[in-house]
């Protein structure tokens, strides 16, 4: 059973990010964080807030194509 998703930092989002090869774009598209990865579709976009909603979590974990279970081993790692 997975668990629930909860509000993050984006710093806590950079980190998890980071560790499935993503890394932070020099294009800073106001006060989103762009992160981009060599062979993805697009790049994730995380609003450099304190507490970023769960829908903007789930759709860039998605996005990045990772699953939720690994999603919580990363947090679990930080």
């Amino acid at each position: 059973m997975s668990a629930k998703l909860v509000p993050q930092s984006a710093r806590t989002l950079v980190k998890v990010f980071k560790m499935f090869g993503f890394t932070v774009s020099k294009r800073r598209p106001g006060d989103h964080i762009a992160m981009r990865k060599s062979g993805a579709i697009r790049p994730l976009i995380i609003p450099d807030k304190k507490d970023i909603p769960t829908f903007i979590i789930l759709n860039n974990i998605r996005t990045a194509g990772i699953s939720r279970e690994d999603y919580f081993k990363a947090l679990e790692d930080i």
